[in-house]
């Protein structure tokens, strides 16, 4: 028996089965690899679901993370830390948001999503529309925003008041948005639904139909903040500024922490001394990560290597011409490969034999979202070996 055959045998008598049987047991990483306990390496073109931003044990990452440790951890929520208040001031500052606003540090994109739901309910109207494709999260707040029935009908009812509307259409937004709707929450690429990214204008159109309404426009920037799409925020690539955004995954590298930024002093005023908290939320450690991370990615210049490594990654795909290869969708390094046939899962367990770690995202598309320190070296192995994986894919689905 592999090392591996014996840890995943504890783990389905150690760990509740909500993730079924993991593929593999990952032991260490370096830059875009990792291996598990068998020796084996792998190409994580995944990156954690967008999270280890900074591949994996980057040296900054890691020597940020040990001086904290040997510092100051924790400190509750009493107490505030100078890492605390230096990451808040340069989330404002990335964002370029104006005097007034401010920012809630939580433990995850859920955390912060729950945080959002807050905002979105002290308008005074109990509406919020979300997206068909969305996902936001599984506490059961965030799960009321989430689209997909799998996930929502084992634990409805739900938040009530939300209503989900089709994506990239502004005639339907408009038609939902009436008196009684306080919020709209979206994704400005949808992750979950297929790397799924709304035309030009949909996302400015939003934001004069929310503003004219009086409603709020609350962006989930958790898989496409910081750098991941080539701007340090979704959002901005599209000329608009939202009156909140939601963060987590990429923020401290593997590091767990989220954000909400609230944007001009009316709607930071909205969640008062109070109203909400956490316990672990912000605490000296993951601020720590988190500055580091930020600080890596401006100075190493990670925004234009996401924007680059995207175009050159969509363009080599393209140069393949492989018949079951239908395109590619996405920006920067939040990425989608589309298929001709419902292969993706087999496409993702034979690249995984292959030692390349991606994820079928939807029935035809997979998803790569790798660290943004990814370069041609490692996008050129993973293309070359694609058309080989999909010839596979259909072969074994013959």
């Amino acid at each position: 028996m592999t090392a591996t055959n014996d840890l995943l045998n504890r783990y389905a008598e150690a760990l509740l089965g909500v993730f079924g049987r993991p593929a593999l047991v990952l032991d260490r990483g370096e830059g875009c690899y990792v291996w598990d306990v068998d020796g084996v390496r792998y190409l994580d073109l995944l990156g954690g679901i967008a999270v280890s931003a900074l591949g994996h044990n980057h040296p900054e990452l890691v020597a940020a993370v040990s001086k904290q440790v040997a510092s100051q951890i924790h400190i509750s929520n009493f107490f505030t830390s100078r890492a605390q208040i230096e990451l808040a001031e340069r989330l404002l500052s990335l964002a370029e948001a104006p005097a007034g606003s401010r920012v809630f540090l939580t433990n995850s994109g859920t955390e912060s999503l729950e945080a959002a739901i807050k905002l979105a309910r002290r308008t005074g109207r109990r509406g919020i529309l979300a997206m068909a494709g969305a996902f936001h999260g599984r506490s059961t707040g965030a799960l009321a925003l989430t689209a997909k029935a799998a996930y929502r009908e084992p634990f409805e009812p739900l938040l009530p008041g939300v209503r989900h509307i089709p994506y990239d259409d502004l005639d339907a937004l408009e038609a939902a948005l009436g008196p009684d709707v306080g919020a709209v929450v979206l994704e400005p690429i949808q992750g979950e639904a297929g790397v799924i990214e709304p035309h030009p204008g949909y996302l400015a159109g939003v934001r004069e139909l929310t503003r004219r309404r009086g409603a709020l426009m609350i962006v989930d920037e958790v898989q496409t903040g910081v750098g991941r799409t080539g701007d340090w925020f979704a959002f901005q690539a599209a000329g608009i500024r939202p009156d909140a955004m939601t963060l987590a995954k990429g923020l401290g590298g593997g590091v767990p922490i989220g954000a909400l930024v609230t944007f001009g002093p009316e709607v930071s005023a909205m969640l008062q001394p109070g109203m909400h908290g956490s316990t672990f939320g912000g605490n000296p450690l993951a601020a720590a990560a988190a500055l580091a991370v930020l600080d890596t990615i401006e100075r190493d210049g990670l925004l234009a290597n996401a924007t680059a490594m995207g175009h050159y990654f969509a363009e080599a795909v393209a140069a393949l011409r492989h018949p079951a290869i239908s395109g590619t969708r996405g920006r920067g390094l939040l990425r989608a490969v589309t298929f001709e046939r419902p292969i993706a899962a087999v496409v993702a367990t034979q690249a995984r034999d292959a030692g390349f770690i991606i994820n079928p995202v939807a029935p035809d598309a997979i998803r790569l979202a790798p660290p943004l320190i990814i370069g041609r070296p490692e996008v050129d192995a993973f293309v070359s070996a694609l058309g080989p994986i999909a010839d596979r894919a259909i072969e074994e689905m013959s």
